[in-house]
């Protein structure tokens, strides 16, 4: 059983996000804060496995609890629920440790994929979230990061370069092995060595490269 928290300040966005979460009978939402400091409270009280949290709440925002919730409870991976006029976040939000972005306008089924992957050990960028992660790091200079981002992955091996795409898909592990016919320990350690040769901190920024190298498709125009 996933274990969530679910911190937003509007009560019919946490009510629609639950219902949501409900259809699948493996998550189960075991707190819901109205603001920031609450999340960080109820986090500290129930230990959830994810904790998915809006950016802009009273008290304290989504961003400054997010830090508060991974430094005090670091086995808790922070799901960040997201809308377009909020991108100018997305790079503070993932120097904070957060291992994945939502729109609240996603498609449910994104929402459960996203929480699994997460609760998972795996980074989800959900497409049209990928697409303006990549435009706010790269100031506009898209094609220029993608060439960038093409020659990094080309000192990767073709395996490597396998597994980041799959780790750009929002894969776990587990699933990693499912795909390419490995077993888990070996694509943890594939994933180990992929960070280290890219100077990366965690799976979200190498799911960012994977979309910025063209290695991950998007059905988004």
């Amino acid at each position: 059983m996933i274990r969530v928290l679910l911190a937003d300040d509007e009560a019919m966005i946490r009510a629609g996000v639950r219902a949501i979460l409900d259809t699948d009978g493996g998550i189960e939402v075991v707190a819901e804060a109205a603001d920031g400091r609450e999340a960080i409270e109820l986090t500290a009280a129930h230990r959830p496995d994810v904790a998915l949290v809006d950016i802009r709440m009273p008290r304290l925002d989504g961003l400054s609890a997010a830090a508060e919730i991974r430094r005090e409870v670091p086995s808790a991976a922070v799901l960040i629920l997201t809308t377009f006029d909020e991108d100018a976040y997305i790079s503070r939000a993932l120097s904070e440790g957060a291992a994945g972005f939502l729109l609240k306008a996603s498609d449910p089924r994104e929402l459960v994929q996203g929480v699994r992957a997460v609760a998972d050990g795996a980074a989800y960028l959900s497409p049209r979230v990928a697409r303006h992660v990549i435009d706010e790091l790269g100031g506009g200079g898209r094609m220029g990061r993608g060439a960038e981002a093409r020659a990094r992955t080309a000192e990767l091996t073709e395996r490597e370069r396998d597994v980041l795409a799959l780790v750009g898909s929002g894969l776990s592990n587990a699933e990693i092995a499912g795909r390419l016919y490995l077993v888990e320990g070996t694509v943890k350690s594939y994933v180990s060595a992929i960070l280290n040769r890219l100077g990366m901190r965690n799976r979200v920024q190498a799911a960012i490269l994977a979309y910025e190298a063209g290695l991950v498709e998007s059905d988004v125009p």
